[in-house]
Formats: C-alpha cells, structure tokens, sequence
C-alpha cells in the first residue's frame, strides 16, 4: 500500500464527514471511520455542522437544520431548545473529529510523520476551504464577535490542535518556548492560507502551502 506521505498534491484527498469534520481518509483508518448514526440528534448535529460551515452562524436558522438533517422542524426542540445549544454541539462534534483524527496520527512513529500527515489531513480538504473556507476556522471567528460564552468553547478546541502540535515539535528535540511558537507558526499558515485559498477559490494556493510546510517540517528535524 502507497504511504501517505508519499502522495502528491495533483489531486485533493476524499474527504469524509465523520460526524461533523471533514478528514481525509487516508489519514484515518477503518476502525477510526465511526459508522454514520441515524438518531434524529447526531443527524441534527452532522447536519448543523455542515450548514454552519456553508452559510455561517447568523444566517442559518433551525429550520435550514432541520431541512438538512431531514427532521421535522417541531422535533428539533426536544434536543436542542435553542441555535445556541445546537451549535455547541457542533463545535463539540468538531472537538470529538479532531482528537480522532490525532488519536490516528499518534500511531505514526517519528514526530516529524505525524507533523507531516497532520499537513496532509489539513491542507486535502482544500477544494472544501476554497468553497467555504475552514471546516473550524470559519465557525472560530464567527463566534468570536460574541462573548456569551461559545467563544471560549470553539477556542478550547483549537487549543487542542495547538497544544499537539507543540508535543510534537518538543518530541523532534526542539525546547520551549521555541515548540509552542513553533505550534502557533504551524497552525497560524493553516489558517491564513485557508483565508486566501477561500478569498480566492483557488484550491492550489493550499497544495503549494503544504508542500512549503512539509519541507519546513523536515528542515527543523534535519537541524534538531
């Protein structure tokens, strides 16, 4: 079987919605696929974080989830009585997909793999970023503008990326503070190309990013 890292960016990865996150499914094995639900709640939940993601948090109604989850709008309140409580949910759905999708990379044997296959994972969701933008980052900045709360539990989860990354860099030898900047410098370029490859539909600005980032990746290890 061809090892992941050593695919090109001719093409983007297939992506899969597990639960909530889109992930390449190269990145993730079998057993890391959850089975789709067909419970009314994670279907809401799948469906809110899909929906949230194309039209953003203001202009989505619970009826537009409901639509999408193929619920009666009516039974939408017996789980979640308001929006706001449906999309914690779905930033909890995002937390759950990113620790699944780490969980899968901490099997890889060298920091420097699963730095590079967390690249990989990101940068193939690119065709999706170029539509919408960052499955997370867009719904991040969004809730941002509040303060009644999400905001601090959607920057919980990016916190859980960071602080992954930062192992990582400390495992390949390097001290603190320079793994935690180095963390901060890694997720920082995710998500500014992100803007970019959306602001400009243009998926490639993406490809050549992760490309760039792999070989800083194996640059910091050659010199660790």
């Amino acid at each position: 079987m061809t090892n992941s890292l050593e695919l090109t960016y001719s093409r983007p990865t297939r992506v899969v919605y597990a639960g909530c996150g889109a992930y390449p499914l190269s990145e993730m094995t079998d057993s890391d696929l959850r089975e789709p639900q067909a419970g009314k709640r994670e279907r809401l939940v799948a469906a809110a974080c899909r929906v949230l993601h194309e039209q953003g948090v203001e202009r989505t109604t619970l009826a537009d989830i409901a639509q999408a989850a193929d619920v009666p709008v009516g039974n939408v309140y017996y789980y979640f009585k308001t929006k706001d409580q449906l999309v914690e949910a779905a930033i909890g759905a995002h937390r759950d997909d990113l620790r699944t999708m780490l969980s899968a990379l901490d099997r890889r044997r060298s920091p420097q793999a699963r730095l590079k296959g967390l690249i990989r994972a990101l940068m193939g969701q690119r065709e999706l970023v170029a539509k919408y933008g960052c499955p997370f980052g867009t719904l991040a900045c969004e809730l941002d503008k509040r303060a009644d709360g999400l905001d601090r539990t959607a920057a919980d989860v990016l916190a859980i990326l960071v602080g992954w990354a930062e192992q990582q860099f400390r495992s390949m030898g390097l001290p603190d503070p320079d793994a935690r900047d180095l963390a901060i410098a890694l997720i920082s370029s995710y998500q500014g190309i992100s803007l970019l490859t959306n602001t400009f539909r243009d998926p490639e600005l993406m490809a050549r990013e992760g490309r760039r980032l792999e070989g800083w990746i194996d640059s910091l290890a050659s010199g660790a």
